[in-house]
């Protein structure tokens, strides 16, 4: 039980006590329940998102000051909600949601800053974002891709890769080293784009598996949220993905 995900490892489902899979078949977790917290996140993101945004431009149409406290205190405060809920997933009900209302501060930023350097392109990310979970969605329930264990420790060791290669140009960036695959909008840094735009996309055909294995092994209620919660972890960071690299194609 794999995934790329990091808020989604092999334990997740696991009792600490006995070692197995937590069986509640009547306080189970379900794919159907997980889906309908899944879009209370997503309503919830969208609220704040919106809000960030208004307050992110000013009268004039240029991006305010208030861009980057939402900015950065989306970010710092949407990372300390979700190593909270990794590492303790039963206060998911509730670290979930405030996960998804801080990261929509965030969200709503950044989608502010890019839109008004390029006009146009935080609709075009929506709908790739969510073209792409759908499209994945329906390639998996048709079984045209299979999960095997090859494929999960493929996403898993690219996903570790790509997680190294940004910590590692945050680190340089306080010596004031560039990483220019990564930033600029060269060929090289469009094809390193959509590498990291599609491990995002393969990561929620884990998700995917992972929040099926969890309801087929009737994981406790509280997992639902759990889930939704990784699920959302994997839509920002593919939302965010695209936006970089539609202002990369843009740029050119």
């Amino acid at each position: 039980m794999r995934s790329g995900n990091p808020a989604l490892s092999e334990s997740t489902f696991l009792d600490l006590a006995s070692g197995s899979v937590v069986a509640r078949p009547d306080q189970a977790m379900t794919i159907n329940g997980t889906v309908n917290k899944t879009g209370i996140l997503l309503l919830l993101t969208v609220l704040t998102a919106a809000f960030a945004w208004s307050q992110s431009v000013d009268a004039y149409g240029q991006v305010s000051s208030s861009a980057m406290m939402y900015t950065i205190g989306g970010a710092v405060g949407g990372l300390i909600l979700a190593l909270v809920t990794v590492f303790k997933k039963e206060w998911s009900p509730v670290t979930a949601p405030m996960y998804a209302l801080v990261e929509g501060f965030f969200l709503g930023a950044i989608s502010a800053v890019f839109n008004m350097k390029f006009p146009g392109i935080v609709f075009q990310a929506v709908l790739l974002t969510f073209g792409t979970l759908f499209a994945l969605l329906m390639l998996y329930r048709s079984g045209l891709i299979k999960v095997t264990e090859k494929f999960k420790m493929g996403v898993f060791a690219a996903t570790g890769g790509i997680a190294l290669v940004y910590l590692a140009s945050f680190v340089l960036s306080f010596f004031n080293i560039n990483v220019p695959v990564i930033h600029d909008a060269s060929l090289l840094g469009i094809a390193f784009s959509l590498f990291v735009v599609a491990v995002a996309a393969l990561n929620l055909v884990l998700d995917f598996d992972f929040i099926e294995t969890g309801a087929a092994a009737h994981a406790p209620k509280y997992m639902e949220w759990y889930g939704a919660f990784g699920l959302m972890v994997t839509l920002v960071w593919l939302y965010v993905e695209f936006l970089r690299l539609l202002s990369k194609i843009q740029q050119r």
